[in-house]
């Protein structure tokens, strides 16, 4: 009897590619992985227990890049809070957005000065080199704070001879002239039909101008409201600067290596026009320098007076002859001084110059809304001693004009609702972790809050949406609402890392509409698209433009 072969299948003879078998355990270990990070990020993440922001926000980035990119951010973020009834959110995995103030004053407020900054802030390192803003470590950030800070405060600015000296020139021989010959002042009688100025383009010339003065002296200084051709094209190269800086900072890696293989993420022009701001900073600097080494340095007037860039430079020269090597700041400052310098200037005169220029233009379209209220604000402006009415073009006392109430009460109701930076201003959290709330905070966390949302916070301001200077005056809110709503007020961020310019811009947005509205009425020509902010890091109008017609009181 023979035995039977039993039957074998069709496939046995075929034989299987070791490629696809190492294929398959390729596959099968990237699943594994991906079942563990799973795993771990839904049981094991100390961030687990963080209301998420969307279903995805544990596992990716995914959610909240797509937000950003589609620039909503700031809008989002305050519906989810809301929504979800938390003042802390988790919006990725290693991300938390936070908008109640006990959160803000844990991250941006902490004695220890534990919260710094990440790499989102390598974007300001202007030349490769950081400034102040973007240093990373509270102690870097504390040594270069104190070279400057002094010259930022309050009681420097208002005694200061320089800064009025060069107040009364920008807004006697060049603001108030450039509404002329840009064809914004009507006067009584004559024809107003087509009458209008971009007042934005205006204001952000002048505060360009009163930044770049304080730094470098009027001599050395712009005159962005005499030369409107390139003030025009330099805010294009600004424009591009702005709207592309997002791809450096939320993917860093992806849009270097991008680059570098010929294919970049943001248009190559881009990169261009952030090398020619950067070159024009650098002749300004190299100007100053030039004349600081000249004779004509002996007997200048006091306008000419560069007080940002000589406490930088005299600040430096200290540091290393006290510290040398030893000082905190040798390996970013002291080591290149030149660049050092350029890029904090750079950071001041811009950011001195957007902010302001922001805030001025939403100020002026709130005022030109209601000629009652501007009857107001005049009559409060006329009892300055001296005045500014053009028949005086005095410069009044500084004092005096800071106590304004009314002045200051629209002032800061137009900075809450139209915080020039409403978005998100992200600091890490410090290596051995911390707590916000009832969340432990593991160490490298990114963590944010928005003016955006604290300034919409319904409980401190009743309908936010609503523009209501009221809320800051004495007859219309308790002493105690008022003090609320100054601790919720985060336009210029808080802390020991705030904004260190907020002083000086308050002064010149004041002096600029007290000389203003001493003068003229003003009139809506056209608001187009102003109503509607942008959404993102900084807010500006939707056209970038507001047309305003003056006339002459």
């Amino acid at each position: 009897m023979t035995q039977q072969t039993p039957p074998t299948s069709p496939f046995a003879s075929i034989p299987i590619p070791p490629f696809l078998l190492l294929s398959l355990a390729i596959l099968l270990l990237l699943l594994l992985l991906l079942l563990i990070y799973l795993y771990k990020t839904l049981y094991h993440n100390p961030l687990s227990s963080i209301p998420p922001a969307h279903w995805s926000a544990p596992y990716s980035r995914a959610w909240i890049l797509w937000v950003r990119f589609s620039r909503r951010e700031n809008e989002i973020l305050k519906e989810v809070h809301g929504r979800l009834r938390s003042s802390v959110i988790r919006v990725a995995p290693w991300e938390v957005s936070v908008c109640g103030l006990e959160g803000v004053r844990g991250v941006y407020s902490s004695r220890d000065g534990g919260w710094g900054k990440g790499g989102w802030y390598g974007v300001f390192d202007n030349f490769g080199v950081p400034c102040m803003f973007s240093s990373r470590s509270s102690a870097d950030h504390s040594a270069r704070k104190r070279l400057l800070s002094h010259v930022y405060s309050k009681s420097y600015i208002q005694s200061s001879s320089a800064a009025r000296a060069q107040a009364a020139e920008i807004i006697y021989k060049r603001l108030l002239p450039a509404l002329e010959a840009e064809g914004g002042i009507s006067r009584d009688g004559e024809p107003t039909e087509g009458v209008g100025v971009d007042i934005y383009s205006v204001f952000m010339a002048a505060t360009m101008d009163f930044i770049a003065a304080y730094i470098f002296g009027l001599d050395g200084g712009t005159e962005f409201l005499r030369d409107k051709a390139y003030r025009n094209h330099f805010f294009e190269l600004y424009k591009a600067r702005n709207d592309y800086g997002i791809y450096d900072q939320e993917l860093p890696w992806l849009t270097a290596f991008c680059r570098r293989i010929g294919v970049p993420l943001c248009p190559a022009w881009v990169d261009d026009a952030n090398k020619e701001l950067g070159e024009w900073c650098l002749r300004l600097c190299r100007a100053k320098r030039d004349r600081d080494s000249g004779s004509e340095k002996a007997g200048r007037k006091p306008g000419d007076e560069s007080v940002v860039w000589d406490a930088v430079v005299n600040g430096l020269e200290k540091e290393e002859t006290v510290n040398g090597r030893n000082s905190v700041l040798y390996p970013t400052a002291l080591a290149n001084k030149e660049l050092s310098v350029a890029s904090e200037l750079f950071d001041h005169v811009l950011a001195g110059q957007e902010t302001a220029g922001l805030v001025l233009t939403y100020l002026s379209w709130r005022l030109s809304l209601s000629l009652e209220l501007q009857g107001k604000l005049r009559t409060e402006l006329l009892g300055l001693r001296p005045g500014m009415r053009l028949s005086e073009t005095g410069m009044p006392d500084p004092k005096q004009l800071d106590g304004l109430p009314l002045l200051h009460a629209v002032l800061m109701e137009t900075l809450r609702l139209h915080a020039p930076i409403p978005g998100a201003q992200p600091r890490q959290s410090p290596e051995a972790g911390s707590r916000i709330g009832p969340y432990e905070i593991p160490g490298g966390v990114r963590v944010a809050a928005m003016a955006y949302t604290l300034h919409r916070d319904e409980t401190v301001f009743p309908d936010p949406e609503r523009w209501d200077y009221t809320r800051w005056l004495a007859e219309y809110a308790t002493e105690e609402e008022i003090k609320t709503r100054n601790r919720q007020f985060w336009a210029f961020s808080s802390g020991g890392r705030m904004c260190v310019g907020s002083n000086f811009a308050m002064h010149e947005m004041k002096l600029i509409i007290a000389a203003l509205y001493s003068n003229f009425r003003s009139y809506i020509v056209d608001d187009e698209g102003v109503a509607r902010q942008s959404d993102g890091y900084t807010g500006r109008p939707e056209k970038e433009r507001l047309y305003l017609r003056f006339e002459v009181v």
